[in-house]
């Protein structure tokens, strides 16, 4: 195998590789950019023209995704993956990887979108350079532009694996690439309905990838995962490395299979409320073990903070997701979601 196939590794030990540039049996090109990313370019000839990028680890104890890259990358490098695509792996933490905590001064996907600029530390330096390893890797015009930004939650969920779609002004969601999705195993879709400041909402609103941040199930330790079913996320993910995409008629769901509120069995949400935490007084009014998704009862006292500030649920089917009263003053400690209606889709 080709060591820069063992990202990973160099990643987890903090080495650079001496050789920065190595190729398949096949002619496909293994490039060492910077620590954590890796560039594969197709054989030339057998590029489909789809630019993959490929991150995990912007949280460094989400180690689930971390290790499906790792089996992705090792494919290729054993020239058992034969890549059709150009392709950017990136390991977004690698200092909370190697120590396999969350972050180690403040959460990186709060930071993109140009908020890093406004901080010090590890963590926005890193956005910055993933900003920039993003915007280089898609900077070739007349190409598809994908990026899966792959997590595991905090916490478990009534429904394990779902995806977040940023919003921009005046663009419609995909059908198709909420089909590739379906396809992968997700099962529900939030559809966000202002700008943000995550890496997939970067990569959405600054440089035109379709972009979705994936939520596949609940963090564990390196090693510690085999309850992590991502099998259909892979196999999709073997396609789109392989140009084997599925035929059309299994990539665009059907006219018959269109609901109100979702596409096929897959489930849409559109966010009604954020939570802000806006002092030290927050109180989260939720079971410590509650789940993501789970219904709250209209009338709900869900949250209080500082001057008489109240959240009461007020909407019929609301559902909470990625309640959190312990991130910083400013940031969101939950989001209220609904099931989404009149979806435009193009």
């Amino acid at each position: 195998m080709l060591a820069l196939g063992k990202l990973l590794e160099l990643t987890l030990a903090g080495y650079e590789p001496a050789a920065k540039i190595q190729l398949t049996p096949e002619g496909a090109r293994l490039r060492w950019l910077a620590e954590g990313a890796l560039e594969i370019t197709p054989p030339e000839g057998l590029d489909n023209g789809l630019d993959l990028l490929l991150s995990a680890g912007i949280h460094g104890n989400e180690t689930a995704p971390i290790e499906l890259l790792d089996r992705l990358l090792r494919g290729i490098a054993r020239n058992e993956l034969k890549p059709r695509a150009r392709i950017l792996f990136l390991f977004g933490n690698p200092d909370a990887m190697r120590r396999g905590e969350r972050y180690i001064e403040q959460d990186i996907n709060r930071l993109f979108n140009g908020r890093h600029e406004q901080y010090t530390g590890v963590e926005a330096i890193r956005a910055c350079d993933l900003e920039h390893l993003a915007a280089t890797f898609f900077s070739k015009p007349g190409r598809t532009r994908l990026h899966y930004d792959l997590h595991t939650a905090i916490r478990a969920s009534k429904i394990e694996q779902f995806a977040l779609y940023p919003w921009q002004e005046g663009r419609p969601r995909s059908q198709r690439e909420l089909a590739r999705l379906q396809a992968a195993g997700i099962e529900a879709v939030l559809l966000h309905n202002k700008s943000s400041i995550t890496f997939s909402a970067y990569t959405y609103s600054q440089l035109g990838a379709e972009a979705f941040t994936l939520e596949l199930g609940k963090a564990r330790p390196f090693g510690q995962n085999e309850s992590v079913n991502l099998d259909q996320l892979e196999q999709r993910l073997h396609d789109l490395i392989e140009g084997r995409e599925a035929d059309e008629q299994e990539a665009t769901i059907s006219s018959e299979k269109k609901t109100g509120n979702g596409l096929g069995d897959m489930q849409l949400f559109a966010v009604a409320r954020e939570i802000i935490k806006r002092s030290d007084e927050f109180q989260l009014h939720l079971p410590v073990d509650i789940e993501n998704f789970s219904e709250l009862p209209v009338g709900y006292l869900l949250a209080e903070d500082l001057a008489g500030t109240r959240w009461v649920v007020d909407e019929p089917g609301a559902r909470i997701i990625f309640p959190n009263p312990k991130v910083k003053n400013g940031l969101r400690a939950g989001i209220l979601i609904v099931p989404a209606e009149d979806v435009q889709l193009a």
